[in-house]
């Protein structure tokens, strides 16, 4: 199994030494640098590849949403804030970083963080990050490469079993706070990614967002209601009905003109 090469930014010595101390006990993670500030963090970024990045959020001249700002969230390794202050989670969550650790950080919670770390980069391959879907698009408004193709499958994490979801049989998707649960005829599979992510990655010929809770596949649509100006419903193939917002619906109508 490859090693994670992880670098550890904090301006606190006792800090680093306790993650150091942590990380040492797990067989997969090789701690390959550490940082003081978050200038270091910038030349370290730019000088080598890594796969894990332990950010403290507050490091003297540069914090560590600095840090994200100048690099480019799209060119970091997978980014796990180190925070004494719970108040930054949600921003935290705002800038892309996969997790956020608590001071002290604790064993049990450091592993279930490397589990997500993992689940990450074995999914990088198949799923594009709304971050990379940015700098495609970017791309194009500049006249650069033709634009990727839309992920064709899905990884699914689960334990030690991973599982390929076709994209086509995908029925509906639901919203289940930072995971997404994909309805595959009988089946549901959950997926380690917000609904908005993966609005954003999707083909939006064939996935609409008809709910901020809820995609569909437009060719699994057999009807749709409207109740009146406000929200709606919409029947699928299988009976399944699901809710369907105002907006959702002008998404639909826009997608059945092109």
């Amino acid at each position: 199994m490859h090693r994670l090469k992880a670098l550890i930014a904090d301006d606190e010595p006792l800090a680093r030494e306790r993650l150091r101390f942590l990380l040492s006990t797990e067989a997969e993670v090789e701690v390959a640098g550490e940082c003081r500030n978050g200038r270091e963090v910038i030349a370290a970024l730019k000088k080598n590849r890594f796969d894990v990045l332990f950010l403290d959020i507050q490091m003297p001249g540069k914090d560590g949403f600095e840090v994200i700002e100048q690099v480019g969230a799209a060119n970091m390794p997978a980014t796990v804030f180190v925070t004494a202050h719970n108040e930054y989670a949600v921003q935290a969550f705002e800038v892309h970083a996969l997790d956020y650790l608590t001071k002290p950080v604790e064993p049990e919670r450091l592993q279930a963080t490397l589990v997500r770390v993992r689940e990450r980069i074995a999914s990088h391959a198949a799923l594009m990050t709304q971050e990379q879907l940015k700098s495609v698009l970017h791309s194009l408004e500049n006249g650069g490469a033709p634009r990727q193709a839309h992920p064709k499958h899905l990884l699914v994490h689960n334990g030690s079993k991973d599982t390929f979801v076709s994209v086509n049989e995908i029925e509906w998707i639901e919203a289940a706070d930072y995971y997404a649960c994909l309805h595959v005829g009988a089946k549901s599979f959950m997926l380690r990614e917000t609904i908005k992510e993966l609005a954003k990655t999707l083909d939006p010929e064939k996935f609409v967002r008809i709910h901020r809770s809820v995609i569909v596949n437009v060719e699994q649509v057999k009807e749709i209601f409207r109740e009146g100006q406000g929200e709606g419903s919409v029947v699928l193939k299988t009976g399944q009905q699901l809710r369907m917002s105002k907006a959702g619906w002008q998404s639909l109508v826009a997608v059945s003109r092109r």
